[in-house]
């Protein structure tokens, strides 16, 4: 892979998985196949890059392992559009974004954070951060909502991304993700586990 690496943009956190083979081969061929083809596209620079670790399906019991891995980019894209990459790297992968919310799928790549910004707007950030359980089941938001309000919840976003950006701030909870991670109870890290082939 060419090095390039762009010398102004902002830095964002992306968050990667797959549980299902994609056309490009089991979970981990995937994610070292999105992270490529990332790494290939106009404006993004691919700063750091986790190592893989295996983390169960959630909720617990709907599908096989997830393979996951975190990001860190300089994007001279908008979040907006480096969304938008994003999205056309996961179906270029064989994903259809309609099979349902948490399902089992080849392959997930979402924009955890962009820089400082929250976005659309504190306060509706701060409701779909607060949302019920039973909710978040149910409910997707119709726009991009960064940081991703279940961020701080989530071992096997922050396990990985502990790696890579350690030091972020979150810009609404004021705590980095290495501070995020230490506040997850033991059960939420217990099962997560560096996958070694």
């Amino acid at each position: 892979m060419t090095e390039k690496l762009l010398t102004n943009g902002t830095l964002a956190l992306v968050a990667a998985g797959g549980n299902l083979p994609s056309s490009a081969g089991p979970p981990g061929k995937t994610l070292r196949a999105a992270i490529a083809m990332i790494a290939q596209a106009n404006d993004v620079s691919v700063i750091s890059v986790s190592q893989f670790w295996q983390t169960p399906a959630y909720p617990a019991g709907s599908g096989p392992d997830f393979v996951n891995a975190a990001l860190t980019l300089v994007s001279r894209l908008d979040a907006q559009n480096l969304l938008r990459l994003l999205h056309r790297i996961e179906a270029e992968l064989g994903r259809s974004r309609d099979a349902g919310r948490w399902a089992a799928r080849g392959i997930d790549l979402d924009l955890i954070a962009f820089g400082d910004a929250v976005l659309p707007d504190p306060d509706t950030q701060a409701q779909w951060r607060g949302l019920a359980p039973e909710r978040q089941a149910r409910e997707t938001p119709e726009q991009l909502i960064l940081p991703h309000p279940r961020m701080q919840d989530r071992g096997f976003v922050l396990v990985p991304l502990a790696q890579v950006a350690p030091q972020w701030v979150h810009p609404v909870l004021d705590r980095s993700v290495a501070q995020l991670l230490a506040d997850l109870p033991a059960s939420a890290r217990q099962d997560i586990r560096p996958v070694t082939t």
